[in-house]
């Protein structure tokens, strides 16, 4: 399909994704499905990223197995708590050796993205691939919430602890654990307010 015009948002849509949004607390005994987690990743995977370099992966924990492996890594008190609770925990990460899928993802340059980041020392690729994930990471709170789910971010975490447990071996990294499922009850903390557009917004 090409789009010659955009739609907009209706309020409806608007509110669920934005305006009334928010970060839950707690969490329903309600499952979250397979196929809903298929489609959070089918919509974020969508999201803007350097030269769609794609950087952002995501590591669902929804077994007992697999919450036995991470509760240890989430810091002790409410954060490892709502951790537990969760129906199901995403660890974003970023994979450091993103230039690699550029034969997937920008097939038209891929060895040309491939030769020059390639020839980066490592930790100066690093933060290019965090802040593309960082940039994915944003459409993944919208996907979760476009599925009628809530999110609940958290960055109480031992990353070396987490990076060691799940992704030994490989140039995936760790950087934002999001708890997510149906609102429970009391979700919701009391909004707190915004910047005012006069302190946040100019124009030239």
């Amino acid at each position: 399909m090409t789009l010659t015009a955009l739609e907009t948002l209706d309020d409806t849509a608007r509110a669920l994704l934005f305006t009334e949004a928010r970060t839950a607390n707690s969490f329903a005994d309600r499952p979250v499905t397979d196929d809903e987690l298929h489609g959070i990743w089918e919509l974020t995977r969508f999201a803007p990223t350097m030269a769609n370099s794609q950087p952002l992966r995501v590591l669902f924990v929804r077994t007992d197995e697999g919450k036995a492996r991470l509760l240890p890594h989430i810091a002790e008190g409410s954060n490892r708590n709502k951790a537990q609770a969760a129906p199901v925990v995403a660890v974003l990460a970023y994979d450091a050796d993103f230039h690699e899928q550029f034969r997937v993802t920008f097939p038209d340059r891929a060895e040309m993205f491939v030769k020059s980041f390639g020839a980066m020392p490592a930790e100066a690729r690093e933060p290019i691939s965090k802040y593309s994930a960082a940039l994915a990471t944003g459409q993944f709170f919208l996907a979760v919430r476009a599925h009628g789910l809530a999110a609940g971010p958290m960055a109480g975490f031992d990353t070396a602890g987490i990076d060691a447990e799940f992704f030994a071996g490989t140039p995936w990294k760790s950087h934002l654990v999001v708890n997510i499922g149906h609102p429970g009850t009391d979700a919701w903390f009391p909004r707190l307010p915004r910047v005012d557009v006069a302190d946040a917004v100019r124009w030239a």
